[in-house]
């Protein structure tokens, strides 16, 4: 077998092992599985995610570093993502206190997702841009 039909012939086999999203999202719990959609696919999830990195953060360095979040989205997209079990919250001892955020294993395991989001996003925004401009110059409902 020719070396491309061998990769055709295993990326078939994959595909065909792998379940559908149609499959994923009937599974066990599909409820479960759509919150945690949600959870991931928000914006601010991707964009705390992303910034956090491999670094601890205090809250006020979220706040400046992440465009447009305001303190009471950011403070309600970090106590979920600490009630998922995707980042850790220390509180310090001092006066005022220092409270840092950093993500924990599973975190670092969306680390990638998130930052692919962000590549894709960053290269095909122009593109996207347009077709929204294009679009909307022809929709004569908008």
């Amino acid at each position: 077998m020719q070396p491309q039909h061998q990769a055709d012939a295993l990326q078939e086999r994959l595909a065909q092992s792998m379940p559908s999203m149609a499959e994923l999202c009937t599974s066990t719990d599909p409820a479960l599985f759509r919150s945690l959609l949600s959870r991931i696919g928000d914006k601010w999830t991707l964009l705390v995610i992303g910034v956090l990195g491999d670094e601890r953060r205090r809250f006020s360095e979220l706040a400046d570093i992440i465009p447009g979040i305001s303190r009471r989205m950011l403070t309600v997209t970090l106590r979920a993502l600490e009630r998922d079990g995707l980042i850790t919250r220390t509180i310090y001892a001092e006066v005022p206190p220092r409270v840092e955020y950093e993500l924990t294993t599973l975190g670092r395991s969306l680390q990638h997702v998130a930052m692919a989001v962000g590549d894709w996003v960053s290269e095909n925004q122009n593109t996207i841009a347009r077709n929204r401009e294009h679009f909307d110059d022809s929709d004569p409902s908008l």
